[in-house]
């Protein structure tokens, strides 16, 4: 059981927000996606664990990133209306990878690969039962 730790003050919350706003604009630059504008009524961070975003591209998409101490990743909004859907996609998503990777016979012979697979399953069971604390999504907007 984790120990108890006391709560990141606002200062420490807008800082870590601030780095992984940045890691996120890194990231998905890195995937050819420029963010336009970051849709803070929609985002969500659970400090210090994950950060979801809700953006708009400069080609006027809107997606959902995610970052934090999970892989950083995105998708189209069009999947989830709301930050916890969301987490449950990425869930399943990164199950679902996980899953091809054991199931390939290379990635099966490749540690790594299968280190990475334990990663995304345990990172997927972390965001699924976040999901399930309503008292984290109590004052979450919808639309």
């Amino acid at each position: 059981m984790a120990e108890a730790t006391t709560p990141p003050n606002d200062a420490d919350v807008s800082a870590w927000v601030r780095e992984h706003f940045q890691k996120a604009n890194k990231y998905l630059a890195e995937q050819g996606i420029i963010v336009d504008r970051v849709l803070t009524k929609r985002c969500r961070y659970l400090v210090p664990l994950v950060a979801v975003w809700r953006l708009t591209t400069q080609d006027k998409k809107e997606i959902w990133a995610i970052n934090g101490d999970v892989p950083s990743d995105f998708v189209s909004a069009k999947v989830a209306e709301t930050a916890r859907d969301a987490l449950k996609h990425f869930a399943l998503q990164w199950q679902l990878r996980a899953e091809g990777i054991v199931q390939d016979p290379e990635a099966s012979k490749d540690p790594e690969q299968q280190r990475y697979a334990s990663f995304l399953v345990g990172r997927a069971e972390s965001l699924y039962e976040m999901t399930e604390q309503d008292d984290l999504w109590k004052d979450e907007p919808v639309s």
